[in-house]
C-alpha cells in the first residue's frame, strides 16, 4: 500500500488509529476505579460488632436507613427527617411487600433514633428488618 504518490494529490490511508481511544478507554477507567469506593457508603458509622452474614436477598428489595450519632436519616444516601423516612418505607412496602429495611446505626449514637426507625417500620407492615454490624474479623 502506498501512501505518498506523486502523480495522485488525493491519498487514501486505511488504517485507523486507536490511540486515542485506547487513552479515552484509560482514563475512564481510572475515573471510575477511583469514584467507586466513594459511592459505597452515606456516612461515616462505627458499627457494632456481629454475627454471621445473611442469606442471598435480592438487590431490588432492599432500602438502607442509616442513622447518625447526631440522629440525622439517610434513606438510600438521601438525606430525610423520620417522617418523611416512615412515608417512603410505608410508600415502598406497598410497591413491594418483601421489602428488607437494613438499619445501620452508629454505635455511639442515642437508642431512640434507632428505636424511632424500628418503630415506623412495625406501624406500617415492615417486618423484615435487619440492624447491621460489622463482620467478624
Amino acid at each position: 500500500m502506498r501512501r505518498f504518490s506523486k502523480r495522485n494529490q488525493l491519498v487514501t490511508l486505511s488504517d485507523l488509529n486507536v490511540t486515542p481511544m485506547l487513552d479515552l478507554a484509560f482514563v475512564l477507567l481510572i475515573i471510575f476505579v477511583i469514584a467507586t469506593p466513594l459511592l459505597e457508603q452515606g456516612m461515616k458509622l462505627e458499627l457494632p460488632e456481629g454475627g454471621a452474614a445473611d442469606t442471598a436477598i435480592k438487590r431490588d428489595d432492599v432500602r438502607t436507613v442509616e442513622v447518625s450519632r447526631s440522629g440525622q436519616y439517610l434513606l438510600d444516601r438521601k438525606p430525610m427527617t423520620l417522617a418523611q423516612l416512615e412515608e417512603e418505607l410505608k410508600k415502598a412496602h406497598g410497591e413491594n411487600p418483601d421489602t428488607v429495611v437494613y438499619i445501620r446505626a452508629d454505635q455511639q449514637g442515642f437508642n431512640r433514633d434507632l428505636y424511632a426507625v424500628i418503630d415506623a417500620c412495625q406501624r406500617n407492615g415492615l417486618t423484615k428488618f435487619s440492624l447491621r454490624t460489622r463482620e467478624e474479623d
